[in-house]
């Protein structure tokens, strides 16, 4: 298994923190192109809640700048400051939505910045056209560009019960393109779902692991049901099981032994604030958590 965190530590030789930037982008599944309100799990912040304290769309600068300070006291004290670089991710609504002019206008001036070693787009499969597609090829050119794709799932059956908006067909569709691009792509996965089975959950890792080109990387969380999202006034009126965290860390290490070897793990658990977060209250023991995973991914993996 290959983390995010060793995989760049290869490339540059030290840490690389991620900071989480807006570029004032909305999303089609909330502004009525395809849908309103968003992804059931989605609360109005888009999935970039932690990023919204310093979000000044005014000034990308600005942003970076606050952004930088949340993370420089984790800094080692041997490393000065001023020569980290960073991940600039753009989290929050689909960024890769809206006129291409603009974006392209905010992410060339975010790439050139000597502190910014990667530029990260969170989006959506439907919103990369041959415009989008051209625009992200050219910046990828000047700096690594990684794209992440919110699939979630390989089930239509329970994409539509999120309201997500795209067959997977259309996910399978812009991961060639990328690919063909030699984009790098993450693909976001939910363990979870209201009425997905184990089996539907390994399905969808299986989806991702039969593609080709590999897949370059995936993000895995469970479930959070969160304050203000629709999912939360669905489970509030009809609650329905969660796994446990025994349950949730033996599937993780399940679905990354399923995964290609190169595949790299950004993510295999994941924390909404806790000042939103109904349920699973366990998914904030992050450091247990992390601990039982890696605990039974050697186990996996001394058994295969």
């Amino acid at each position: 298994m290959i983390t995010l965190s060793d995989h760049l530590k290869s490339i540059y030789g030290q840490k690389i923190y991620r900071i989480s930037l807006s570029s004032g982008c909305t999303c089609p599944n909330r502004d009525g192109s395809i849908g309103t309100g968003g992804c059931t799990f989605c609360t109005a912040g888009g999935s970039g809640e932690f990023a919204t304290d310093i979000i000044s769309l005014d000034d990308i600068d600005t942003q970076i700048e606050k952004a930088k300070q949340k993370v420089i006291h984790k800094l080692p004290s041997d490393i000065r400051p001023q020569k980290q670089r960073f991940i600039a991710y753009f989290q929050s609504y689909t960024n890769t939505y809206g006129d291409t002019g603009r974006l392209r206008s905010i992410y060339e001036k975010v790439i050139r910045r000597d502190d910014i070693a990667v530029l990260s787009l969170g989006t959506r499969p439907d919103c990369i056209d041959e415009e989008k597609l051209q625009m992200i090829i050219k910046l990828d050119q000047i700096k690594p560009v990684w794209i992440e794709l919110g699939l979630q799932t390989a089930n239509d059956h329970t994409a539509e019960r999120i309201h997500r908006g795209y067959p997977t067909s259309v996910f399978d569709d812009c991961f060639r393109r990328l690919k063909s691009a030699d984009i790098e792509v993450i693909a976001h996965v939910i363990f979870g779902l209201p009425g997905e089975s184990r089996d539907d959950m390994l399905a969808t890792i299986r989806h991702l692991a039969f593609l080709y080109p590999p897949l370059d990387g995936i993000k895995i969380q469970m479930l959070n049901i969160l304050e203000g999202s629709f999912l939360a006034e669905e489970y509030k009126r009809h609650p329905f099981p969660q796994m446990t965290m025994e349950e949730y860390t033996d599937l993780v290490a399940e679905a990354v032994s399923i995964l290609p070897d190169t595949t790299v793990i950004h993510r295999m658990t994941g924390d909404g604030p806790r000042n939103l977060l109904i349920s699973p209250k366990w998914v904030t023991d992050k450091k247990r958590v992390m601990n039982m995973l890696r605990r039974k991914i050697a186990y996996v993996s001394a058994d295969t």
